[in-house]
């Protein structure tokens, strides 16, 4: 009997079915682009304004009902679309990637080209479906993200622009609302929230963390410890270890994460992989308590915060204008 398998044939028609769509939303977002540069040359230099647009969706409904998709909403946007991009031409390969919903959700969410290119390169990384997309804009999580030092001795410094952008960034502030917590719980009860909703919490701190289990034991001696949540990170090849609090951070808290770290790298830890790397979730933290109780600590933890609700995104706005002005105050300084 010829032992084969020939579900190769299925991946060889999934490949080219994939293949064919990216063919197709490519061409669509090149058409709508000219489509949108076509009534933006014509508003910018007739009498009639954006009532171009409507003379177009009431020309397209007249004479050819059939196509769809050129209401004036949609050549509206096309309109929007090619406006925020046309002097960007660096991101058009970006833009044929990205679905048009996608697309027209980043565009109607976001502010600045830097914000854009961001979940761009963001989405066609981790591969975002429009769920997941918005959730990442409603959250803030670019703010989040550019606010976060990400413990530059954990995670490759990479800027805007560069190729694999956004790089895997350990974030200051990790957003939970979707555990949907009572207003009273235990931290049982948020490691519990945690695990039910995994999809939505490695959404959130990046899918190259791989889930390995819960009150992992690591043995010290005649001692069983036990962590919190244990990750393997593909982007860092580390272990990420997980240790949540109810309150606000504490400084025993990293002597304790040091002793998981150094039983993980001693014990579980392969050859080929990186130091372990541990995080401290806190409801809360004073950054000069964590600034004192780590400046002389050689080891890799990061302790950041967890919020249950959304975080103001125009509070977080404010935090990343002040934080670009600082900057830019300190780099003329280095010129003078």
């Amino acid at each position: 009997m010829l032992d084969v398998n020939f579900n190769k044939i299925i991946e060889l028609i999934e490949q080219r079915k994939n293949n064919a769509y990216r063919k197709v939303n490519e061409e669509m977002i090149l058409l709508y682009m000219e489509i949108g540069k076509y009534l933006y040359d014509l508003i910018e230099n007739s009498n009639y304004g954006e009532k171009i647009v409507d003379k177009a969706a009431e020309f397209m409904k007249n004479n050819y009902p059939l196509i769809k998709g050129f209401t004036r909403r949609n050549l509206y946007r096309m309109v929007q679309f090619y406006n925020a991009y046309k002097d960007y031409s660096n991101v058009s390969t970006l833009l044929t990637q990205v679905s048009w919903s996608s697309n027209m959700l980043i565009l109607s969410n976001t502010k600045t080209i830097e914000e854009r290119e961001f979940y761009l390169k963001l989405t066609i990384k981790e591969n975002y479906s429009v769920r997941e997309l918005n959730r990442q804009l409603q959250s803030a999580y670019y703010e989040r993200y550019m606010l976060s030092d990400g413990k530059a001795s954990l995670s490759k410094t990479k800027v805007v622009g560069e190729d694999d952008f956004p790089n895997t960034r350990l974030l200051d502030t990790y957003s939970l609302e979707f555990l949907d917590l009572p207003n009273e719980f235990s931290e049982k009860d948020l490691k519990t929230a945690i695990i039910k909703n995994m999809k939505d919490f490695i959404l959130e701190v990046g899918r190259d963390f791989t889930f390995i289990g819960d009150e992992y034991r690591v043995q010290v001696g005649k001692h069983d410890y036990y962590i919190d949540l244990l990750f393997y990170n593909r982007e860092l090849s580390c272990l990420v270890a997980f240790e949540l609090k109810l309150g606000e951070y504490m400084p025993e808290y990293s002597g304790k994460m040091n002793l998981y770290l150094e039983a993980l790298d001693r014990n579980v830890r392969k050859p080929n992989e990186n130091p372990s790397v541990g995080i401290i979730l806190c409801s809360s933290k004073d950054n000069d308590v964590v600034e004192y109780s780590l400046s002389k600590n050689m080891s890799k933890t990061l302790i950041s915060e967890y919020k249950l609700k959304l975080i103001d995104k125009k509070l977080l706005e404010n935090k990343l204008k002040e934080m670009k002005i600082m900057l830019d105050s300190n780099e003329e300084e280095i010129k003078c």
